[in-house]
């Protein structure tokens, strides 16, 4: 193993790192937004259930990232390079701007342009890329549909219960939603990394014939994730858990909900979702059954966009950075394959 696939290895963990920089902010937002738990005690539970879900989750979406959107074989170590830093550079710069972007879509992005820039469009697994995109629009709109369920389910259950009543069974129902939420969370999103690392490994000839996850690169993926969780960030805690929609325990509970379930069934699909998008749209059918306009849809519009900028964003940034290596290697033939 040479050292440049090292260097890349541990790129693929910082990118891994960054996702659960960026997206415990998703994962705690809701109840740190009701008060049931501090940031600090949100983020270890988060965590802990990140790591967890190695246990839990079968490896479908890291074999989708791995050799579903672009061809395994057009993979070397330049292309990872790319992919890696396209959705890094992203990842830190929608945290900067605190817009709870996609990480899963950022690496999704830069696998498409780097594969774009060295083989042309023969080189795009269409199937697996039309599954993604589609579930870009379908992951928000399903956990809006359960979120909305979920609070219909939940008001009409408990309608009889005084509301200092309600509010105290589900500031512990919410421990139980957060959990899942974050189980989904972490077994969606690090196989992500999975893939990508997995990916290098067979095109540099370490893996053999037979395209697997290594056990070792599953549990650091999920440890890695877990860590970013830990460490992460407050900036997008605020747009999440109080400019989409204000929420009570009960609202977070039923937000928390729908996102885990949407995250499940996908990961069961083999379908590499955003868990950002699943929790936005979980917040806002849950915001809007409360009335329409207690959704700050100006908010819910911004995020949207953000949404939809962030493949072709990341795709451009990955295909500078391929195009830069490859140029610096012919020119000073010293990184190898």
């Amino acid at each position: 193993m040479t050292s440049y696939i090292v260097f890349l290895i541990g790129l693929a963990f910082f990118f891994d790192f960054l996702n659960g920089f960026h997206d415990s902010a998703n994962s705690i937002a809701t109840i740190v937004s009701t008060r049931v738990l501090t940031p600090q005690k949100a983020v270890i539970w988060a965590a802990f259930f990140n790591v967890l879900a190695f246990f839990v989750f079968d490896q479908h979406v890291a074999k989708t990232i791995g050799k579903g959107i672009i061809d395994v074989h057009i993979v070397d170590s330049h292309v990872i390079f790319g992919t890696l830093m396209g959705a890094c550079l992203w990842n830190l710069i929608t945290w900067y701007f605190g817009l709870p972007t996609s990480s899963s879509h950022a690496l999704i992005g830069g696998l498409i342009g780097s594969g774009l820039v060295k083989a042309g469009p023969s080189a795009l697994v269409s199937s697996g890329i039309f599954k993604t995109v589609a579930f870009i629009f379908i992951s928000p709109v399903l956990g809006l549909i359960l979120g909305i369920a979920c609070g219909i389910a939940v008001s009409w259950i408990f309608k009889r219960r005084t509301p200092p009543q309600v509010d105290g069974l589900f500031r512990k129902g919410q421990l139980i939603s957060a959990a899942l939420y974050s189980l989904g969370h972490g077994g969606n999103d690090a196989q992500k990394t999975m893939g990508v690392i997995a990916s290098l490994l067979f095109s540099a000839g370490l893996m053999g014939s037979r395209f697997e996850i290594p056990v070792w690169v599953a549990l650091s993926a999920h440890f890695a994730i877990g860590m970013g969780t830990l460490m992460g960030g407050g900036r997008i805690v605020k747009t999440m858990g109080q400019k989409v929609a204000k929420l009570k325990p009960m609202d977070g509970f039923c937000a928390e909900t729908g996102a885990a379930v949407t995250l499940f069934l996908s990961s069961s699909w083999g379908v590499p979702v955003s868990t950002t998008h699943t929790i936005t749209g979980a917040i806002m059918g849950v915001g809007s059954l409360r009335r329409v306009t207690a959704v700050r849809w100006g908010v819910a519009s911004t995020i949207v966009w953000a949404w939809i900028l962030t493949i072709p964003c990341s795709a451009a940034i990955s295909a500078l950075f391929y195009f830069a290596v490859t140029l610096i290697v012919r020119m000073v033939p010293i990184v190898t394959r």
